[in-house]
């Protein structure tokens, strides 16, 4: 794989990177396709990445499907799909890995300690690897986002993070690996979370600050359905993470909640009127 990249960074290419764990679907895809205007070559890696799990998550059960996945990436007009084995990356006596002070310590990181630990360090590994000159994530998964950049800053990775908005459902769902998990009916209960962030978004526009209320009013209407547990429903600052009570400025509010078994974590920007 470096070998490869060397060869066309020497030639003065552009490579375009997009880090997946595969099962791909229309979020990934649009990933690729801005994968494709950015760059002169476009990589994808497809790894389930066991250190950022945790005991007890969904890593044996993950959906994979390899041979759809490289279909789907050559269509989107992929060069390369990288599929490094678990024990090349991770061999016997690996004992590295990368933690970050501050941002884990936010969100999905309370509820899944060291999950970032093994975030960073993958990526890490993969950017060494692959080096590429762009790497695109999503912006459903703010957080991982938002430690990336970090990483990449204060590592003096020399790499562009390009941020993805989110890509939906026509029923407004995130989409996510993870949704062919749910039922019919859970599927339903799931769609709780976009309505809720919809009705704090209206809320804001319509002068609501207080946070507080927000995240009530939606601890309410996800409650009200079947097989729904939250994880946290949080209103932050976008950048630090740090919660924000008062509402006079753009704020992220983000929530992960399990819906049977499944987790899913979704978010928006609220923005007051001035």
């Amino acid at each position: 794989m470096t070998a490869w990249s060397n060869r066309f960074r020497q030639a003065g290419k552009r490579i375009t990177f997009v880090p997946t764990m595969g099962f791909l679907h229309e979020g990934h895809l649009s990933l690729m396709r801005e994968g494709r205007k950015l760059g002169d070559k476009l990589v994808i890696s497809i790894f389930v990445n066991p250190t950022q799990f945790g005991p007890g998550e969904d890593f044996n059960s993950y959906p994979r499907d390899f041979e759809r996945d490289c279909t789907l990436a050559e269509d989107a007009g992929v060069d390369i799909v990288f599929t490094p084995d678990a024990q090349d990356l991770y061999p016997k006596g690996f004992d590295t890995y990368i933690h970050q002070e501050r941002l884990p310590g936010h969100l999905c990181g309370l509820s899944r300690q060291g999950h970032f630990n093994g975030v960073m360090t993958i990526v890490a590994k993969l950017f060494n690897i692959v080096v590429p000159h762009f790497a695109i994530f999503g912006e459903k998964d703010f957080q991982q986002l938002a430690v990336i950049r970090r990483m990449t800053k204060d590592l003096n990775f020399n790499i562009e993070i390009v941020g993805h908005p989110t890509v939906r459902e026509p029923d407004g769902l995130a989409m996510s690996s993870r949704n062919s998990k749910l039922t019919p009916a859970q599927r339903d209960a799931a769609l709780s979370l976009i309505t809720s962030l919809r009705n704090a978004r209206r809320s804001v526009k319509n002068k609501q600050t207080d946070s507080k209320q927000l995240i009530d009013d939606a601890i309410e209407l996800i409650g009200s359905h079947p097989e729904t547990e939250i994880d946290y429903i949080k209103i932050c600052d976008p950048e630090t993470l740090d919660d924000v009570s008062n509402i006079d400025r753009p704020v992220l509010m983000a929530l992960a909640v399990k819906v049977g078994k499944t987790r899913l974590i979704d978010n928006m920007i609220l923005t007051p009127d001035s």
